[in-house]
């Protein structure tokens, strides 16, 4: 097993350990770590793989503002410290038979799909020329799934402002 090998299952073990807990963790803060480490560990490939423009997105975009968003609505919020209630059994089946219809989906969809062998990048994967495709209305361009990435990040937004949101007491 060479270093590369042994860098690829570090990286993977700390994607999975960390996603696993911030699903599992019933404290939000430390669910948002979590999910920051799941993150970098994300970003990390990226980097193995020599994609440093997309890694460097993945920290700017999720890492520095999705996470960052979400602990600081959970300041906010003054719940930082609290446990979050036990999920009900139905809630954890639904969630299972959700999460193995998702695995089957996507696994479904790569032995489907055919993978074509080419020994050389069409395109080099410079910052131009990945800008030049992601904003493109060609062919290959990415201008539609550019403009969802947007919606996701203001719907996290949103949700992160729904969060910080305090409610109010309730009079009699």
């Amino acid at each position: 097993m060479d270093g590369s090998t042994i860098i690829f299952y570090l990286l993977a073990a700390l994607i999975l350990g960390s996603g696993i807990g911030a699903v599992s963790s019933r404290q939000i803060f430390r669910a948002a770590i979590y999910l920051l480490f799941s993150l970098i560990g994300i970003a990390g490939l990226f980097f193995w793989l020599q994609y440093e423009f997309i890694a460097a997105v993945q920290i700017v975009v999720y890492v520095g503002g999705i996470v960052v968003m979400i602990i600081f609505s959970i300041f906010l919020t003054q719940q930082a410290g609290e446990k979050l209630p036990a999920q009900r059994t139905d809630r954890k089946l639904f969630a299972a038979l959700a999460a193995f219809c998702g695995l089957a989906i996507t696994l479904l969809q790569v032995f489907q799909f055919k993978f074509i062998g080419t020994t050389a990048a069409t395109v080099p994967p410079t910052v131009s020329n990945i800008g030049n495709q992601m904003l493109g209305l060609a062919e290959n361009g990415y201008a539609l799934p550019f403009e969802v990435v947007s919606i996701l990040l203001l719907a996290a937004m949103i949700g992160c402002i729904v969060i910080a949101l305090k409610s109010k007491p309730q009079s009699i």
